[in-house]
Parts: C-alpha cells; structure tokens; sequence
C-alpha cells in the first residue's frame, strides 16, 4: 500500500484545478445503462472509484471508450459507454465489495430488464447505511425483492409502477436509485423528501437529456413522468464541491492563499460561511473561489452537519482539523453517520486537544502545535483530514492506507505540490 510522507509547516499559494465530482460521477455511469445508445460523459474525473464502477459495467456487458480531454489547461477523461445489449445482470462481491456506490445499478438495471442480482454492498467504515429505503421504494413499484447469500434479488414482471414515495431520511442513493428506475417506469412517479445535493440535479439533468420527464429538480419533491425508452447523450460532470472545499481547508489551515480554478461558490455556501465566521477571507467568481488566510487569526465556530443545503458531512473531518488551529473551542456535531470521528485518535497522537462525546459530537479546542507522527487513514474524508493536519506538523508525517485517498482525490499530492506542500508518495517496493 502506498504511502504519503509530509513535512509540514509551508504556506500554501497558488492555483488549484477543482476535477469532476466523484460523487456525480458515478451514479451517471450507472444512468447510461438505461439506454442501448451511446452515453458520452465529460470532465470526468481519474479516481480508482470511477475504475471500479467502469469495471462493473464491463462486467454487465457495456463497452467503455476513454479518451483524453483538456479543460482550462488540466487533463480529464472523457468516456463513452455503450451498452446495446446487457450481457449480465448480477452485480457480484469481487466488484460490490470495493465501493458501495455500485449500488447504483440496482434502479437502471430493474428498470430495463426487470432482473438484477446485486452483493451487499461495501464502502468506507463510517457506520451504516442501510438500503431499505432503496428496497422498500422498489417494492412499492411493483417489484419483487428477496435478500439470500448475501445478495439482492429483485425482479418485475414487467414495467415497474409510478407511485408516490415519502422517504424517511433524505438518502441520496436512494433518491439516485429510484430516480433512475422511475425514468422508464409506468405512469409518474413523486418522491417526497427527496434528497436536494447539486449530484442529483446533475443525474436528473442528464436523464432529461436522454429523454427523461423530471420535475422539481433541486427541490425535496421530484416528480418523474415514466417514458418507455431513453437515448444517448453527451453530459459535461459538475465539479466536485466536496475536493473544492477541502483544498479551500488546506488554504485555510496552513494560512496560504488558494485560488480554486473550477469551483462553484453556489454549491458550498454553508462551509464558506463558516469560513467567514472563522476569519477567513473568500472571494466568489464565477468559475472560481478564492481562499485567503494569509495572516488571519481564527476563531472557532460550531459546525452540524446536515443534508444539503446544509453542512455536508463529507467535509466533518477537514473543518473539524481546521478548528485544532482556531482560537478557543468549537462544537462538531455530526447528525448523519454514527462513526464519522475515527480520524480523532489519529489527530490526538499528533497533539490534537478533542473530547469525542459518544458518537453524536466532539468539542475541538484550539492548540499552539501539531506534532508529526505515523497516522492511519479510516476513510475517504478522514484521510484528507490527517493530510491537514500533516501539512502543518512539525516534523514528519507518515499517512498510510491512502488508498482511500485515491478513491475520492484526482492527483492529490501533485496538486498539493504544486501550491507548495512538501509532500510525496512513497510507492510500496521503494520500502522493501
């Protein structure tokens, strides 16, 4: 496993190009499987979860062309997925097992072929998240749904059926599964307290373009008019707030000044007001954000999480890092995972001051250091988060299992690199 070495203590300036957002990324992939035409997805970004799902549609029976683009001067994959014919409908461990978002072949597959096997899915460890809202809504359109040996199997006779769904939690993959299925069900189908993250605009977008009748796009209602078939399209990938905002946390805790070419101010309104109220400078632009710490003085802020337009979960761990750096003492309180603070006794071996309460919060006080040590990433955002705090340790930092790192960051170190960090990854056989 790969490793990432950091001497912290350098300011970071420069310029940051934002990549296409991971977590649109994939459930697009999974749309095109809804049609026999082709789908041409752009501004994609180089991430071992994208390999993985291409992977799995390999496996269903799509053929899948790269080719290379450049957008504002910065390389990006540009795919063509074309599947006239699915060869496969099981979705199976070896693939499930790596990223949980395959899950997002459940809705596209039902619909169009009315079968699908799929393994129970993996992912990050940052507590459950189970699919029964994604199960449930399916039965309630009609289709038949037993879970044995650890796999999904569901069937329809048929076309599934437009009904109206209320989900209990505003779940995201649900929101992208039953979203996808109802594009070809029979009759129209509502789905109340629907997710709002700019992902699902993105995906309902895109399946407007391929023939789709979706309504209330950005709201908590989406109402969807089922067609019986779906066309190709070409679709350009919205960038990814989630890297944004945290490389606008690298600006911040190191005190540099970033500008992050790319970025949309629109979808990260909440963690740039938190930045402000710490003390930080943001400018917005159109298609790029300036984050200007350079001799500000922070104070902490209470952050919660929520689901969009609140605080997103996934950038916890960065404000949270960012908070040991702040003066006096910040609340985090995390409302959407049970186990989102297993990058705390990583943070408390490199002189972190956190008091976790339970699994609900944690109180960050503000600290004059941070020490280099060997840390163990736990997950996607945790990772960054022990990046952070490495670019401001005295000393040496040693980030191991960055694996997770590469599932959700397109060229990481080159891009920190390149703001002046002092970062490099140390490949496996450079030890032995």
């Amino acid at each position: 496993m790969d490793k990432l070495k950091i001497r912290g203590g350098k300011r970071l300036e420069g310029k940051i190009f934002i990549s296409g957002a991971k977590n649109a990324a994939l459930p697009l992939i999974c749309a095109s499987l809804l049609t026999d035409e082709p789908v041409i997805l752009t501004n994609m970004p180089m991430l071992s979860d994208v390999s993985s799902m291409n992977k799995l549609l390999l496996q269903l029976g799509t053929t899948i062309e790269a080719r290379d683009e450049i957008i504002n001067n910065n390389a990006c994959k540009n795919y063509t997925y074309s599947t006239p014919k699915l060869t496969g409908l099981i979705a199976p461990y070896d693939y499930v097992r790596k990223m949980r978002a395959s899950y997002y072949v459940l809705g596209p597959l039902l619909a169009r072929e009315g079968h699908v096997e799929l393994s129970l899915p993996g992912g990050c460890a940052i507590g459950a998240r189970p699919m029964d809202i994604h199960l449930s809504s399916l039965e309630q359109m009609g289709a038949k749904i037993e879970i044995k040996n650890g796999y999904v199997h569901a069937d329809v006779n048929g076309r599934l059926k437009g009904t109206h769904l209320v989900f209990n939690i505003a779940s995201v993959g649900a929101t992208c599964n039953i979203l996808m299925a109802a594009t070809l069900a029979e009759g129209e189908t509502i789905i109340e307290n629907a997710a709002r993250e700019p992902e699902i605009g993105d995906l309902a977008n895109m399946l407007n373009s391929m023939g789709a009748k979706i309504s209330g796009i950005g709201t908590s209602v989406l109402k969807v008019q089922g067609v019986e078939k779906l066309h190709g399209t070409t679709h350009k990938v919205i960038t990814d707030r989630i890297e944004a905002g945290s490389y606008a946390v690298a600006a911040a805790i190191t005190r540099g000044r970033i500008e992050l070419i790319n970025a949309q101010a629109s979808t990260l309104q909440t963690p740039i007001k938190i930045l402000r109220k710490m003390g930080v400078h943001v400018e917005e632009y159109e298609n790029s954000i300036v984050v200007d710490a350079v001799d500000c003085t922070l104070t902490g802020q209470d952050i919660m999480t929520d689901y969009y337009p609140g605080f997103p979960t996934d950038l916890q761990a960065q404000f949270l890092t960012l908070m040991l750096t702040a003066n006096g003492a910040s609340m985090v309180t995390e409302t959407i995972f049970e186990n989102r603070f297993m990058h705390v006794p990583e943070l408390l071996r490199m002189g972190a001051n956190i008091n976790v309460h339970g699994h609900a919060s944690a109180i960050v006080r503000g600290v004059d250091k941070l020490y280099g040590a060997p840390v163990m990433a736990t997950d996607l955002r945790a990772s960054f988060a022990l990046v952070l705090a490495g670019l401001i340790a005295e000393g040496e930092t040693i980030v191991n299992r960055i694996y997770h790192l590469d599932r959700g960051y397109e060229k990481l170190e080159q891009k920190l690199q390149a703001v002046g960090a002092d970062i490099e990854r140390i490949k496996e056989t450079e030890e032995e």
